[in-house]
């Protein structure tokens, strides 16, 4: 369950096989774009009143100006707008609870997307009411960014249950890469 009432928090992430994101650049591998989690992904975040990540971590969809969004950074000392987008703010999260981000934000209910990277991840994974899994099974980043911290001793599944999340049926999403997503939910 969220610790914000009214809010449910939800992560989104695609992993290759050995659980990574993005390249060693931080730059998502044309590889891990594919067709059915993009539109899996969009669908969610069309869904969402609030959008969290960080600096690498966006979405390029048509919708994407529209979405209020929290990006952190450690350039603000709590919140402030971004100069960049009239629906963003900048969020450091040591100088500002995520209560008080989303609130300032303008939201206080329905659902938040967390869609990464790593250190944005982990800071939520005691929170998420579900987290969205999708894997492609037949790519592999060996040095690229794992998708949370204590990825790759461990994979993005295990850290998951080590945080009180239970897997469900995965949903095939893109036959052709043969990807599927997995929705790991709290159990109360």
């Amino acid at each position: 369950m969220a610790l914000v009432s009214g809010l449910r928090i939800e992560g989104f992430v695609i992993v290759s096989a050995d659980g990574r994101l993005a390249n060693a650049h931080n730059v998502m591998p044309d590889d891990l774009k594919i067709e059915g989690d993009k539109r899996f992904f969009t669908a969610a975040l069309d869904r969402a009143d609030l959008v969290v990540h960080g600096r690498h971590s966006q979405e390029e969809q048509p919708n994407a100006p529209k979405r209020c969004r929290l990006i952190l950074t450690g350039k603000v000392a709590a919140t402030a707008p971004d100069p960049d987008n009239p629906k963003a703010l900048l969020w450091n999260p040591a100088g500002c609870p995520f209560e008080a981000a989303s609130r300032e934000a303008g939201v206080t209910s329905g659902m938040v997307a967390i869609i990464g990277g790593p250190g944005v991840f982990g800071m939520f994974m005691d929170r998420y009411d579900t987290f969205w899994l999708s894997v492609a099974p037949r790519v592999r980043i060996p040095d690229g960014e794992p998708c949370f911290p204590g990825v790759p001793a461990r994979t993005p599944q295990q850290v998951l249950a080590a945080h009180g999340l239970h897997a469900g049926a995965p949903q095939l999403i893109d036959a052709a890469h043969d990807v599927s997503v997995t929705p790991w939910r709290r159990v109360l």
